[in-house]
């Protein structure tokens, strides 16, 4: 079960906000006590055919509400074609939904997480002021925010992209969820949120903000967003969720035994790298770094434990391969990974 807010800014929350905003300290404190429940019940994968249809692919996307409960899926509430609702975080979801179904299916020609036309399940106004949104193995999961610190959850279309690119690293790469491939499992998840914003938006790497979370934070919160890609920790600097930890370079990796051995803290630097790259080859990230990153996660060669520096030459062997042998894409992977302490020997 992967979530979009570290539980090391929910223990702070839950340890320092109550003064100022005792309803997201007692939030904070229930999310980080309850564990999401499992799926009812997963089906084996499916085989993935060897060549996509060439057509174009349409969502199948069923958003539930689970009214303030903390049951799953809970009441379905809009199913594909229907009209909107009324209801903010359901109309979001459907909306954002399709917008990342949109960017996999066009650019990667990958028909939902499964790349078999899998419904986009997801579920709203889960918990009580529940402060999180997350991915459970079946279906993508939205709370509404504390109000005070945090706002529902569907209000980023990044966090929505980012929460099913969980499903399709674990209908592909299957990346361990702990210390440097749990840390890519999470850059993985970021990398794919910002592209479906970039794409959905039409920006190119100068126009775009680079920015995991935008727009959950209320006024009240000094900081931009829950993570920069371009700028590991320098997301928020606030007086109640302190300074973001994350770092942007290899001598600056944490080691520690929390948060699954810092997956949402070291995700920072392949984050950077990837940044980087793009905003080297300039245009739109979707046409160069995106592919070569898609090309690794699917390629089948990378193990569910890889680390930072196997994944780094991975994605310079995938720049080799899609536009050839020292090309300015292959160069600007290497930058990228070279900028956060990463070599990759040329062949």
């Amino acid at each position: 079960m992967q979530q979009i807010v570290p539980p090391y800014l929910l223990d702070r929350i839950a340890q320092l906000a109550a003064p100022r905003f005792p309803l997201a300290a007692e939030a904070a404190r229930r999310t980080l006590l309850r564990e999401p429940p499992a799926p009812l019940g997963i089906d084996p994968l499916p085989e993935l055919p060897s060549v996509l249809p060439d057509v174009p692919s349409k969502p199948d996307r069923r958003i539930s509400d689970a009214e303030g409960r903390e049951t799953l899926p809970g009441r379905l509430v809009r199913r594909e074609g229907q009209r909107a609702t009324g209801d903010e975080a359901v109309d979001d979801a459907y909306d954002g939904l399709g917008d990342t179904h949109r960017m996999f299916d066009r650019v990667f020609g990958r028909d939902s997480i499964d790349g078999a036309g899998m419904p986009l399940e997801a579920t709203v106004h889960f918990g009580k002021n529940y402060d999180n949104a997350f991915w459970d193995g079946e279906r993508m999961v939205f709370g509404d925010g504390d109000g005070e610190i945090f706002r529902g959850f569907t209000d980023s279309l990044t966090v929505i992209g980012h929460e099913l690119a969980h499903g399709v690293t674990e209908h592909t790469a299957k990346l361990r969820y702990q210390g440097q491939s749990g840390a890519l499992n999470e850059h993985v998840s970021d990398a794919f949120g910002a592209l479906v914003e970039q794409y959905t938006l039409g920006q190119d790497v100068e126009a775009a903000s680079w920015l995991i979370g935008e727009g959950i934070f209320t006024d009240e919160v000094q900081g931009r967003a829950l993570r920069s890609m371009l700028e590991p920790g320098t997301a928020y600097d606030d007086d109640v969720l302190g300074r973001d930890p994350q770092p942007a370079h290899m001598r600056d990796y944490i080691e520690t035994v929390d948060d699954n051995g810092g997956v949402h803290l070291n995700s920072g630097i392949p984050n950077r790298a990837f940044a980087l790259a793009a905003r080297e080859l300039g245009g739109f990230a979707w046409e160069h770094v995106g592919r070569i990153w898609y090309d690794v996660l699917t390629s089948g060669r990378l193990p569910a434990d890889a680390d930072f520096a196997l994944f780094a030459a991975e994605t310079v062997r995938a720049a080799r391969e899609r536009f050839g042998n020292d090309s300015d894409e292959e160069r600007a992977v290497a930058g990228g990974w070279s900028a956060v302490g990463i070599e990759v020997p040329r062949e």
